[in-house]
């Protein structure tokens, strides 16, 4: 699902991008982090020297499997949420510049509905001489 709303953040952004007075930044331009789920725990390495420093090692990795699946579930959880505010955001502002563009269309189309309504009226005055 993350990706489905990542590709429709991205088709979004694209289609704000062509309004002219929005700036989007590209994805390598924009580092995005999760500060509410602290540090990512930093994995150990395995020290298989003697049978106890392999059992530690062990531990160690039991550990950080742990505490690395924590900061995962963490970090796709604050992914998912940031993702969906700025569809929403994205979302809001196409359904903007959407009425903007509904609305001069619905203009120009009554003005040729009246265009052509007096143009014929006018016609039909100069045909009866």
């Amino acid at each position: 699902m993350g990706a489905m709303i990542s590709g429709r953040f991205l088709a979004c952004a694209a289609a704000l991008s062509l309004t002219g007075g929005v700036t989007v930044a590209r994805a390598a331009e924009v580092t995005w982090s999760a500060p509410a789920c602290g540090k990512e725990p930093a994995a150990p390495t395995v020290d298989s020297s003697s049978v106890a420093r392999y059992n530690a090692s062990v531990d160690a990795a039991t550990a950080y499997e742990k505490a690395a699946r924590a900061y995962n579930a963490c970090v796709a959880g604050a992914a998912a949420r940031d993702e969906n505010t700025i569809s929403a955001q994205a979302k809001a502002r196409i359904d903007q510049v959407h009425q903007a563009s509904v609305a001069v269309q619905q203009r120009i189309a009554g003005h040729f509905t009246r265009l052509t309504a007096d143009l014929k009226a006018g016609a039909a005055r100069f045909s009866r001489h």
